[in-house]
């Protein structure tokens, strides 16, 4: 009895590896971090979003203040930054403001422009004055993709798509692995702005920027993608990597590089 007991407990570490083996996903063992692996090696560009939700009854007056305020603050040229783009929600979450900044330089860049708005007095009184109109916001700092388009300014009229996904933690390879060869197949009317995923904050975040003359433009120019051989099969890989994903259709302000 003792030694059936003794064999029996033998082999349960290789029952248990191979059980264990049925349902953990394998991942290969990277040397170096995604943000390494993914980013523009070319520049050292930060990017930041932020997500403000208005008052809806503050909305005009928060856009108001925006428009007067940022570009006499941000187009200074001892500010290492630069408004990318700034825009009103107008499908998916309401009375939104969504705006996306990028500092030259990284981590620095960043830090050199937040010690200078901290003495700044007309950002003080904006943020002030702008606090009692909001209901929450949130923002993240991003790179971006180095397959993706640069997001530089554009002229309009535009309406811009900002597409969000939340990756399951670990895929984040495999997702830039698919999407360096998606990306050919939307680049044919120009609608691909900008790519980036997130480093602080909400983390795993994906964030693809779109921009197209209307909503039926949007609706012919992804369905004519669906014609292109290649493209499905890219989709199918992706879905199972994500487990959340929005759409936000939005509309720019007057101040938005990107129009």
């Amino acid at each position: 009895l003792p030694c059936r007991g003794l064999g029996s407990s033998a082999h349960r570490p290789r029952e248990d590896s191979w059980l264990k083996s049925l349902f953990v996903r394998k991942v290969d063992p990277r040397k170096d971090a995604h943000s390494n692996l993914l980013a523009k090696r070319e520049t050292s560009s930060l990017y930041k979003i932020q997500f403000h939700n208005v008052k809806p009854e503050c909305l005009e007056a928060y856009n108001k203040l925006c428009q007067e305020v940022l570009p006499k603050i941000h187009e200074e040229k001892h500010y290492p930054c630069a408004l990318v783009g700034t825009w009103n929600t107008w499908y998916g979450e309401q009375d939104q403001a969504v705006h996306l900044w990028r500092y030259e330089g990284g981590y620095p860049a960043l830090n050199e422009v937040m010690s200078k708005l901290r003495q700044n007095k007309e950002f003080i009184e904006f943020r002030k004055e702008r606090g009692n109109m909001l209901l929450s916001r949130k923002n993240q700092l991003l790179l971006e993709f180095s397959f993706w388009n640069e997001p530089v300014p554009r002229d309009g009229p535009n309406i811009y798509e900002l597409r969000s996904y939340q990756l399951r933690p670990g895929t984040m390879i495999e997702w830039g692995n698919y999407w360096a060869r998606a990306i050919r197949f939307r680049q044919d009317n120009n609608e691909a702005v900008g790519g980036f995923f997130s480093q602080i904050g909400q983390l795993y975040m994906v964030h693809h920027l779109w921009a197209y003359k209307d909503l039926q433009t949007r609706e012919d120019i992804r369905n004519a993608a669906w014609h292109k051989p290649g493209w499905d099969e890219l989709v199918y890989y992706t879905v199972p990597l994500i487990q959340e994903m929005e759409s936000r259709i939005m509309i720019p302000l007057k101040i938005s590089p990107l129009q």
